[in-house]
């Protein structure tokens, strides 16, 4: 636990606790801008039924543009969630599957998609309520 000294008034000192270390909000922040986005949730959760080539990975996420496709499985490859295997053949073949770890985000992401499906309702309540009260 981590603590700083703030002067509050004329010479007395309070000692304010911070239970988050910088470093860790900061790796934390890191992991979720990589994980915490919709193409990220799409993608990890196709291929958490096995090895797909690129257009059939594109066809399965829907919607998705070929250029964050792209940009999604790089961030994805660089982080070490997703592996790329070129097949020498010709034209060249590309299968996009999960490491490990990216089985492993698998759990916590399929969760969250879950959650969402079965909450959505109850989110949209909750957002037309607010926006009444506070038109």
């Amino acid at each position: 636990m981590r603590y700083r000294r703030l002067e509050v008034q004329g010479g007395t000192f309070l000692l304010l606790r911070h239970p988050h270390n910088t470093e860790d909000c900061r790796a934390v922040s890191e992991i979720l801008q990589r994980v915490g986005d919709k193409w990220t949730v799409l993608v990890v959760g196709k291929l958490g039924d096995g090895p797909l080539r690129f257009n059939e990975l594109r066809t399965a996420v829907g919607g998705i543009s070929q250029k964050m496709l792209t940009t999604t499985l790089r961030g994805l490859e660089r982080d070490g969630f997703v592996t790329r295997t070129v097949f020498p053949t010709i034209p060249p073949r590309v299968d996009y599957e999960l490491t490990d770890l990216g089985r492993e985000l698998l759990v916590p992401v399929a969760a969250l998609g879950a959650w969402a499906r079965k909450n959505t309702e109850r989110v949209k309540a909750a957002r037309a309520k607010f926006d009444g009260i506070h038109a």
